[in-house]
């Protein structure tokens, strides 16, 4: 089996619905087997809303009472290694607690080189960045559709453009977006055709599995799907579903609070 880790994809809708500023959709795929807490409020402090890896003790995706988000995605490069990397799910609580200091970029240039290549998301909806760590590019997300998943941001592979268009065509004809539609967006399991797949280094087989929005795997897919809206009244709706190994859903839960930015 192919060694695969934090998977994900995220699709992003910035500042396009005049009562929604914000809307992050975003599948986490990842080995079964490997040990997860749901989304909860942290403690002892309680400011952060996130899911939990319980072996490494980092996040996926994750946001803080203040309204500031950051998630990570790997970047799909199996030829580069990083010799005893430290683990990428440290980066969004970092980005959590720093991403407003004007000195955050310049720490990501000097240490990206500790992890396994990445793309991290952070900010709010008032200014949203995507660090990439093999360009050691830091993009600010222009006011629009985006998606970010194990190449470059925005690129063109078929998942993305497909759950992009997928979003915007629904947008298009909600100013109030549905949760439960929303998330239905996200459970997409037709593959793409070989001839649009990316070449990453991985086996055909495997490029074929994971050129779904929604993977399903016995041993690694889509573990869990989550929609975080906020609202022009900085309400924030935080919504998880989780999956088993046969992509059955296995609970889903919501949680709301106010920023305090």
């Amino acid at each position: 089996m192919t060694n695969l880790k934090l998977m994900c994809i995220l699709f992003i809708a910035l500042k396009v619905l005049p009562d929604y500023p914000l809307i992050i959709c975003a599948n986490r795929d990842e080995s079964h087997n490997r040990l997860t807490q749901a989304a909860h409020f942290w403690p002892p402090e309680n400011t952060l809303l996130a899911g939990k890896d319980l072996i490494a003790g980092g996040t996926w995706l994750g946001i803080n009472k203040q309204g500031n988000i950051a998630a990570i995605t790997n970047i799909r490069t199996p030829e580069q290694k990083t010799h005893n990397p430290k683990t990428r799910g440290e980066l969004p609580l970092l980005a959590l607690a720093q991403s407003n200091s004007p000195i955050f970029f310049s720490w990501l240039k000097e240490n990206d080189i500790k992890y396994h290549p990445f793309n991290l998301l952070y900010g709010n909806e008032h200014s949203l960045h995507c660090y990439n760590s093999q360009t050691q590019t830091n993009s600010t997300l222009a006011p629009g559709f985006h998606a970010v998943s194990n190449g470059t941001l925005d690129d063109i592979w078929p998942k993305m453009a497909k759950g992009n268009n997928a979003l915007e065509q629904y947008l298009n004809t909600h100013s109030t977006p549905i949760i439960t539609e929303l998330l239905a967006l996200l459970t997409d399991t037709q593959q793409a055709e070989d001839k649009y797949l990316p070449h990453t280094g991985i086996s055909l087989d495997w490029e074929r599995l994971l050129s779904s929005i929604f993977i399903k795997h016995p041993k690694y897919g889509t573990r869990s799907s989550s929609i975080i809206l906020i609202n022009r009244q900085k309400q924030v709706s935080f919504t998880e579903v989780r999956f088993n190994n046969q992509g059955h859903q296995i609970d889903q839960q919501t949680f709301y609070f106010n920023t305090k930015s």
